[in-house]
This record gives structure tokens, sequence and C-alpha cells, in this order.
């Protein structure tokens, strides 16, 4: 792969010159632990954990994703939490709702699994624009991405609606993540 005059040299200075192209602000962090301030829940934070994640929304929410989409870094398959709901879907209550009570979002669901998949009709695939990155996040976190969505729109918003100037979560309007009524995860 061309580097501004000359090739890259290895696999690695390869994978950083695409990153750098195609995530110019990204950084890699080493967080590990939640900090102690954020595990600090009130009791109206665990009051809204408990509207926000329900058995049923849940079970909602994984239902939605094909199952065998391809899985973030956890390597969690839709089709791992699909195939037994009974088993699997009380655990992730618990999981969300101390989640989404402390604010706390493990580092391992902040990873992000990139692939570079070749752009179609190219002469030749050279340069790091040649390639479209491909970002796979974990499905537990998407899951909870689309409880949160849900809520937002048919609770929060049916009572506060937003502003007509307002563009996010606004079927037709551009711009944020309204430009439809369904979920964008998946």
């Amino acid at each position: 792969m061309a580097l501004i005059g000359r090739r890259t040299q290895s696999e690695g200075e390869t994978l950083e010159l695409l990153l750098t192209t195609h995530f110019p602000k990204s950084r890699v962090t080493q967080e590990l632990a939640a900090p102690a301030a954020a595990l600090l829940a009130r009791r109206s934070d665990w009051r809204l954990a408990t509207r926000v994640v329900t058995f049923r929304r849940v079970e909602w929410a994984i239902d939605f994703f094909a199952p065998y989409k391809s899985p973030g870094v956890d390597g969690i398959f839709p089709a791992l939490l699909q195939q037994a709901p009974e088993v699997v879907i009380p655990y992730m209550v618990s999981i969300f709702r101390a989640f989404l009570a402390t604010g706390y979002v493990p580092a391992v669901w902040q990873q992000v699994k990139v692939v570079f998949i070749p752009k179609p009709g190219r002469s030749t695939y050279s340069g790091p624009r040649d390639f479209r990155p491909i970002s796979l996040t974990s499905f537990l976190l998407k899951t909870m991405e689309r409880l949160v969505d849900r809520f937002l729109r048919d609770e929060a918003l049916a009572i506060v609606p937003l502003h007509p100037h307002q563009h996010a979560y606004q079927a037709g309007k551009h711009g944020g993540n309204g430009s439809s009524s369904a979920c964008c995860t998946g």
C-alpha cells in the first residue's frame, strides 16, 4: 500500500495507515476499570434503568438482529443470545440495568473490530481510500443502544417532544439518527 511517496514496509504500517486515514481522531485507550464515582448510583437512576430495561424489551431488541451477523471483539453472535432467551435475558436485564444506573460502559464493549473491504470497481487497491472500513461492535452494546433508543422514542419524546427545528429522532429530516423511526443499529 502506498504511504505518501513510498510503499508501507509491514502489515503493521499498512494497518496504521488505514486506521489513521479512516479514523483520524481515534485513540487507543487502556481504561479497564470503572471509575469509582461512576459506580455510585442514586435510587432514581435505578428506577429509570428498571423502566428502560425489561425482559420483554431485551427479548425484542435481540430478536431484531440477524442471527449470524459478524460479531464484535467479544465474538458474541446474536444467535447466541437468541437461542436460550429464558436463560440469557435475566442476566442481561441485571447487567444492563446496572450499567445504565451507574453510567458505566464496560471497556470490552467500547472496543471495535474494524474490517477493511475493497471498494468495488477500482483498478488498483494501493491506497487507503481504496478500502471501506466496516466497524463491528458488541451485540451486547447494540442491544443496550436499542433499549435506550426505544425508551427515548416511546416514552421520553412522547412526554416532551423535540423542538421543530431539531432534526435527530424525527423521520424525514436530515442529520442525527432520525432518518427513520426504526433503530439504526443492526
